[in-house]
């Protein structure tokens, strides 16, 4: 009795850091991301993030004795990757040169209602609730892109929304395809994509900057260790130790916290609409998400 207290007490010390790295560390990127690219290129900045990051996981595994990931797999890592990292965080990057890092994420915060909708190509189909919360969520988007930043940057509101909708179409399309198994998923999709996104840097022209400011540097770094290899590892063991309603909740925390930080770090203003927005699209992801329902 004793040995099981031990360890569900470890249990609940570990989802409870987990939780944290996910509400706060992936809230705190959409900041960092926007400092990073104040120096850097937004596809030359994802690229490196993903490179290095890809590239010492993997590293590890194999000296740790995992086994590398076949062809196929290697196929199936780069499609994922292909949809989550380039078109998904890397349209993020190339938004944020225009709209604010709060404005960012609660865009990014319809995910959920994408996968809802996404989710029919598979067989299922939204619940009565789930429908309700899509529409709730439309509005929302509405609503939001009434707002001054959305309206001054049309461009950068189309890419914030295709870049949500590929990240939920990627999440789903990755469980029907073949894929290194365990963490080494993470490490090949992060190579595959920072692979992509520099041959999009290039295809961008985007230049190597003459001086790099030291917070671009340390913004880098953070998103290199916290946002990817920290954070990512703490989302895949909350997906096998927790409810899925849980694992996912991220999305409607991410854009409080990125809303804090950046009016209280960077000095980002937000508007009626921005707020209004926040209410409909957290209404929105809670009625999505599959709240009181069995794993």
């Amino acid at each position: 009795m004793k040995g099981q207290s031990v360890h569900f007490s470890r249990q609940h010390i570990l989802i409870g850091l987990a939780l944290f790295a996910l509400y706060f560390i992936w809230g705190s990127t959409y900041l960092a991301m926007r400092i990073a690219i104040e120096s850097l290129p937004p596809f030359m900045m994802a690229a490196i993030r993903f490179i290095v990051a890809g590239g010492v996981l993997y590293l590890w595994l194999r000296w740790r004795g995992k086994p590398a990931p076949t062809l196929r797999q290697w196929g199936g890592a780069s499609l994922v990757g292909l949809f989550l990292l380039v078109i998904g965080n890397g349209g993020v990057a190339y938004a944020e040169q225009t709209v604010s890092s709060g404005v960012a994420a609660l865009a990014v915060a319809t995910m959920p209602l994408w996968a809802a909708v996404f989710s029919r190509i598979w067989g299922y189909a939204p619940s009565s609730r789930e429908w309700l919360g899509i529409l709730l969520g439309t509005v929302g988007v509405v609503v939001l892109n009434l707002g001054a930043e959305m309206r001054a940057s049309p461009l950068g509101a189309m890419v914030l929304l295709l870049a949500s909708a590929s990240w939920a179409f990627g999440s789903l399309l990755g469980k029907h395809l073949p894929m290194p198994q365990g963490v080494m998923a993470s490490a090949a999709q992060m190579l595959c994509g920072g692979v992509m996104l520099l041959g999009a840097s290039w295809m961008h022209h985007e230049a190597i900057p003459q001086t790099i400011e030291p917070a671009a540097i340390y913004a880098v770094l953070y998103l290199i260790v916290f946002g990817s290899l920290i954070a990512y590892s703490a989302y895949l063991f909350l997906y096998n130790a927790v409810r899925p309603a849980l694992a996912t909740s991220y999305a409607f925390v991410n854009p409080l916290v990125a809303m804090i930080l950046g009016a209280w770090l960077a000095g980002e203003a937000l508007g009626h609409a921005e707020f209004y927005a926040l209410v409909l699209i957290m209404l929105a992801v809670v009625l999505v998400l599959p709240l009181g329902r069995r794993r």
